[in-house]
């Protein structure tokens, strides 16, 4: 079994990619939040971005690559299993370890893939060659998005208008956290574990409502309001495009920094207490608003838990619970035909009652 004691420092110099930075992307600051909750925590479920178009949702979304940790795979496994994960690797690390095959640990990129809407189901599931099987009897399978976002994120931009096979897709397989490939008796499945993020125009269409229940947390943006905040962002695009790895190395340390706070966030999550008090009040909240189910309740622990963690806290409090609490659960409202407000208004309504007028 392979360990990371011999591994590169994971803050190594990384090289330079023309990727706008994270932390250069101006104001939309629960659309950060809710990314970086999911980093710290992908048991939160999938990220929804909505707002209108040039308000930063797809640069947000490619940009967190930048600020993850590096991740440890099996240098042989072409899904990035995780060697030390003795009971969630594919079949194949599995044979490679009953075979007597050592496993070599490396550090690779956190994968965050784009599924375009145009895509095939081979492209995003993956290929089986019929004909060379047919010819050999060897199974070959070329994998497809699924695996390249196993352990990673899997961004689909304007999600709202992906066709309903795709759809029905990714529901079955963000459930079981496994792909299957079956054609003309031949089958392949290997892990599929990722976090689903989707941005969209709310105005071009809603979402399934199976599909809107499997995102944890829903966020929405807007063009930002302040001049100022406008000619700072104008700006720094104009300053990327013209020179992008200078501009990105400005930026490179404000990067680690985040990168590193993911890094100590997931190391101490574990350890982070939920008083009974807080988890008594984020179920009258739900009960307030009238969720259904107990999903609300569970991405709030969640999202409340994983905050505290990366703000560095050891104990969840209502400060953080009241930071959360919008994106987790207004997208689990009911429409209310006596209530002509919208559902980011509505929680925090009930925020305000549940918790008093104080500022966080």
């Amino acid at each position: 079994m392979a360990t990371r004691a011999d591994l590169p420092h994971p803050e190594a110099p990384r090289p330079v990619h023309a990727r706008f930075p994270f932390t250069a992307i101006v104001g939309q600051d629960e659309m950060k939040a809710a990314l970086l909750i999911a980093a710290v925590d992908p048991g939160i479920g999938g990220v929804l971005v909505q707002g209108h178009r040039g308000t930063g949702k797809s640069t947000a979304v490619r940009a967190l690559a930048g600020v993850l940790p590096p991740l440890v795979v099996d240098a042989a496994c072409r899904y990035g299993c995780d060697p030390t994960a003795n009971g969630a690797r594919c079949d194949e690390c599995h044979a490679r370890e009953h075979a007597g095959a050592r496993a070599r640990a490396r550090r690779a990129p956190v994968p965050v893939v784009d599924l375009p809407l145009g895509a095939t189901e081979d492209r995003v599931v993956g290929a089986l060659d019929l004909e060379r099987a047919l010819r050999t009897g060897e199974k070959a399978y070329e994998p497809g998005l699924l695996a390249r976002a196993h352990r990673g994120f899997l961004y689909v931009d304007e999600v709202n208008l992906l066709e309903d096979h795709l759809v029905d897709l990714l529901l079955d397989v963000s459930q079981s956290g496994e792909n299957v490939v079956e054609r003309e008796g031949l089958s392949v499945r290997h892990p599929a574990r990722f976090v689903l993020v989707g941005s969209g125009n709310p105005e071009e269409g809603d979402l399934r409502p199976q599909l809107l229940d499997r995102f944890g947390v829903s966020v929405e943006v807007t063009t930002p309001a302040d001049p100022d905040a406008r000619v700072e962002a104008v700006l720094r695009r104009d300053a990327f495009d013209r020179d992008p790895e200078g501009f990105a190395r400005q930026w490179a340390r404000a990067e680690a920094t985040v990168r590193r706070r993911v890094t100590d966030a997931r190391s101490r999550i574990g350890a982070v207490a939920v008083p009974h008090a807080v988890l008594r009040r984020g179920a009258e909240l739900c009960a307030r608003l009238g969720t259904d189910g107990v999903r609300g309740e569970l991405t709030l622990l969640r999202a409340a838990r994983a905050t505290a963690a990366y703000d560095g806290a050891s104990v969840v409090d209502d400060g953080h619970l009241r930071r959360v609490a919008s994106m987790a659960l207004r997208h689990r409202l009911r429409r209310d035909p006596l209530d002509d407000a919208g559902s980011s208004a509505r929680v925090e309504r009930a925020v305000g009652e549940l918790f008093g007028a104080a500022v966080v």
